[in-house]
């Protein structure tokens, strides 16, 4: 991704927190289209309340979101999904509901012109879900609940995926999976945004920031990271 890339989303001096507590402390970040970063940190640091400040389920106290040159910090989440950003949380499905009805809501914001040809696309990428259409969420395995949770997250046809811990709860196989299919909505020109502690996601990432205690501790490249000797020691020399 050249650096001279036009930022789809930029974030600038991010204050967030819950009641009296404040979790971020000016987080500055940027996706550019088609590229993928990773939101690196260690449970506690910070990613999911960032996300969720982006996304709208937080209010930011300070600073600004600016989602494809619009200023979207005091819209509603769903107004930022309809400017192309949708939201895959840890969670990431409705256990009680149909396959297929998960991924109808997540088309929600398409209107009713495309959800039925979004769905056929969407069976296409994830053929598994395809033959399960039918079956409650809470009758899949956990790593086929992530592949319907990135369904669901891509019905909408984002320009930008944000996705909370994708390898959370899955066996390093299922992880591989979920890497495969990343790479292949990023060779698609999809941009995504990752917030994980598993460094395996530096495998699919264009840059990468490290967030600890609230706030960005580096950003840049993969590369860049690697050669920064305190955080090699900190990810890198991990086993």
């Amino acid at each position: 991704m050249p650096p001279e890339a036009k930022a789809l989303l930029r974030t600038s001096g991010i204050n967030a927190g819950y009641g009296t507590m404040q979790v971020l402390w000016g987080v500055d970040l940027d996706v550019r289209a088609g590229e993928t970063v990773l939101l690196l940190g260690a449970n506690g640091a910070g990613k999911t309340t960032f996300l969720k400040t982006l996304v709208g389920l937080i209010e930011a106290r300070n600073g600004s979101i600016v989602l494809a040159d619009e200023d979207v910090t005091r819209t509603r989440s769903s107004d930022r999904m309809r400017r192309g950003m949708t939201y895959m949380s840890e969670l990431a499905v409705f256990p009680d509901l149909s396959i297929e009805e998960n991924i109808l809501i997540g088309a929600q914001a398409l209107g009713h012109a495309r959800p039925q040809s979004r769905l056929e696309e969407l069976y296409g990428l994830f053929p598994v879900l395809r033959d399960k259409r039918r079956d409650a969420a809470s009758s899949l395995s956990g790593g086929q609940r992530k592949m319907l949770g990135i369904a669901k997250a891509l019905a909408a046809d984002p320009k930008l995926l944000v996705m909370d811990e994708p390898s959370a709860g899955l066996s390093p196989l299922f992880v591989k999976e979920v890497l495969r299919i990343l790479g292949s909505l990023r060779e698609r020109g999809l941009a995504l945004l990752i917030a994980e502690q598993n460094i395996g996601f530096l495998e699919v990432a264009t840059r990468v920031f490290v967030l600890e205690g609230g706030r960005i501790r580096f950003s840049g490249t993969v590369a860049e990271m690697a050669d920064n000797e305190a955080l090699r020691r900190a990810y890198f020399g991990l086993k």
